[in-house]
């Protein structure tokens, strides 16, 4: 991989890394009730997660996916599903770090963030184009390691400006009833990244 080529990866990681969507909402939730290092196995997850589904879909997933088009329908179901359970914990969520029940008050895990990934469509369709793009046939599996390796390390960084984020809200959300709005437009913010995903067709 050429130096402009590097570059451009680079590039398109920071901007699929930094913008808006559903981990980066959790993300951003989270450092609000609980604060950095709580959220840290949310962090670490949803990384993982779209990493590992980078590495399998270089392996012949995507492909896969290509050949069965009927498959994305039972992704967009999961996410579906999964989506508005997570958007309902964050949504009763009723002070920072605390809550009525007990499941809405504790940080979401590793496994439930990589979970969250490994049913998204979007991040299939993202990892499908950028093997695609960035992978060379002569040298595939060292390009391949190469384009994870650099996605780890624009990835990481990257989502945990919303987690930072999140956590230098705490002080003026612990006021009144202000993180119960938060958590609340969180969880409204959460379903809509995901609408156009799940709402598409084919």
């Amino acid at each position: 991989m050429n130096v402009e080529m590097l570059a451009a990866l680079t590039g398109f990681a920071f901007v699929m890394s930094i913008s808006p969507g559903p981990g980066n909402f959790l993300l951003l939730a989270s450092g609000a009730n609980f604060g950095f290092r709580r959220s840290l196995p949310l962090l670490l997850g949803i990384s993982s997660g779209f990493l590992t589904i980078l590495f399998c879909v270089g392996l012949g997933l995507g492909a896969l996916l290509q050949r069965h088009p009927e498959l994305h329908f039972f992704l967009r179901l999961g996410c579906g599903l999964y989506v508005l359970w997570l958007a309902l914990r964050i949504a009763r969520s009723r002070s920072a770090g605390a809550a009525a029940d007990p499941e809405a008050a504790r940080p979401i895990t590793f496994i439930e963030a990589a979970l969250l990934q490994i049913v998204n469509p979007k991040a299939w369709a993202v990892s499908l184009i950028v093997t695609v793009s960035y992978t060379r046939p002569e040298q595939f599996m060292a390009s391949l390691l190469l384009l994870i390796a650099v996605f780890a390390m624009v990835n990481l960084p990257s989502l945990g400006v919303w987690v930072v984020s999140g956590s230098a809200l705490r002080g003026m959300l612990a006021k009144g009833r202000r993180i119960v709005v938060f958590n609340v437009t969180m969880a409204l913010l959460l379903v809509a990244s995901m609408a156009p995903a799940l709402l598409a067709s084919g």
